[in-house]
């Protein structure tokens, strides 16, 4: 016999137990989106390559070791898509959404990166994305922290995580920051890790953001990007503090906070746990004022964020929302007549009470069979339809979960009990 086939390593299931939780979480995020007035826009998984390496830059870790990268029928290089902000540019480029317009989107569903499965990272990844185009001031960088702020109060977590904040500045001030960097680094070059000796030359500023906890003490001491920014980037970042600080938003400076993007510039931002290990970042962001045009656009204002539906549902496990969904009833059908009168009757439940989570069993089975399978669903109530009570149009309704006796009434009547008892 041969073996079964599993999931892809990295590729997890999410299963009818858990999904619930998801759903619920999910739908506070977007009842907050459409509060802010944010729209809904739907990108493909598959996009081409050439996307990625423009704009998330050749020599990250995401293009160089992480996409998954194949060539179609025609020979043309095609990714999964490893991030949503390329492809939701990608989109509004190409269907006009930026020309002379202010856009607030977002987006959600799976990413797909190709690095070392463990608790909080898999390969096949699931985010909400949100991006705002046409804005060039502070005040939209706040309103998206604000958003953040908003989501975390109504989900009943704003106690398990911190903001960090940093500024990238201008390109123009990178680069200045990142030569000073790469001479501090090379001065220790022979205690560097494998990763940030690969990294000095190429993309230095991800050094500072090694999890190594032996760089700790050498990242402390290189130089602070904040010193090297200009009169206008010091100013856009202390009015986006000024609004927080109105607002009441707690937020901690990290100098060392980067992106591990290209296309990054002034606000970068983190929202942080300590309660799930290494995988501690739940929500990232900041400004990329330069990928528009990058990617043949006009030089267009932008600014977004993903949120990594995992580590949120991660956070989220003990709390109230985690509680199953169970039916509110189940139906027990005993006998030809009441197999086909149940059918009825539950069609006639769920139109008259649309909020009803009604199970009707199917399979057939004895009265005692049923009934032990209407217990184990964790319903509160049963209905049992015999075929007596098929045929006077009756209905047995007992309580599960409760003190109470069965009683036998009549479909018209069943209704109202049901919503004095369920939707009192």
């Amino acid at each position: 016999m041969s073996d079964k086939i599993q999931a892809v390593r990295g590729m997890h299931d999410i299963l009818p137990d858990q999904t619930p939780l998801w759903r619920k979480v999910e739908a506070i995020l977007v009842d907050c989106l459409e509060n802010y007035g944010y729209r809904e826009i739907r990108l493909p998984i598959v996009e081409k390559t050439e996307l990625f390496k423009r704009s998330i830059g050749e020599v990250t870790d995401i293009v160089e070791k992480e996409m998954y990268t194949f060539e179609d029928r025609n020979g043309e290089s095609l990714t999964l898509r490893p991030e949503g902000t390329a492809g939701c540019v990608r989109a509004c480029l190409e269907h006009g959404l930026l020309h002379n317009q202010v856009q607030r989107l977002w987006y959600q569903g799976p990413m797909f990166r190709h690095e070392r499965p463990q608790k909080g990272r898999y390969r096949q990844f699931y985010q909400v994305g949100v991006e705002a185009y046409g804005m060039p001031g502070p005040d939209i960088d706040a309103e998206l922290i604000l958003l953040n702020w908003r989501w975390w109060k109504r989900l009943g977590i704003l106690d398990k995580l911190e903001l960090q904040l940093n500024s990238l500045g201008t390109i123009e001030e990178r680069q200045q920051y990142r030569g000073e960097l790469v001479a501090y680094f090379s001065t220790y070059e022979e205690v560097l890790d494998e990763d940030s000796r690969r990294r000095l030359h190429t993309n230095p500023l991800r050094i500072l953001d090694s999890k190594n906890p032996e760089m700790q003490s050498l990242i402390a001491g290189a130089p602070s990007l904040l010193d090297y920014l200009g009169e206008a980037s010091r100013a856009h970042f202390q009015t986006l503090t000024s609004f927080l600080d109105d607002m009441g938003i707690a937020y901690t400076l990290n100098s060392r906070l980067v992106r591990g993007l290209d296309y990054y510039c002034l606000t970068v931002f983190e929202w942080v746990t300590s309660e799930l290990g290494a995988q501690g970042t739940v929500c990232a962001g900041g400004r990329y004022d330069g990928l528009v045009s990058q990617l043949n656009g006009k030089p267009t204002p932008a600014v977004g964020f993903a949120l990594g539906l995992e580590r949120l549902i991660a956070l989220l496990e003990d709390s109230p929302l985690a509680t199953a969904q169970i039916p509110h009833c189940y139906m027990i059908r005993v006998g030809a007549t009441a197999e086909r009168q149940g059918l009825l009757l539950a069609e006639q439940l769920r139109d008259e009470l649309p909020g009803l989570r009604l199970t009707v069993h199917c399979g057939g089975g004895s009265f005692k069979s049923q009934f032990k399978k209407a217990d184990k669903s964790g319903a509160r109530y049963a209905l049992i339809l015999g075929e007596d009570e098929a045929a006077q149009k009756q209905v047995g309704f007992k309580p599960l979960r409760e003190e109470g006796e069965q009683q036998t009434v009549s479909w018209e009547q069943l209704v109202e009990i049901i919503r004095r008892q369920i939707f009192h």
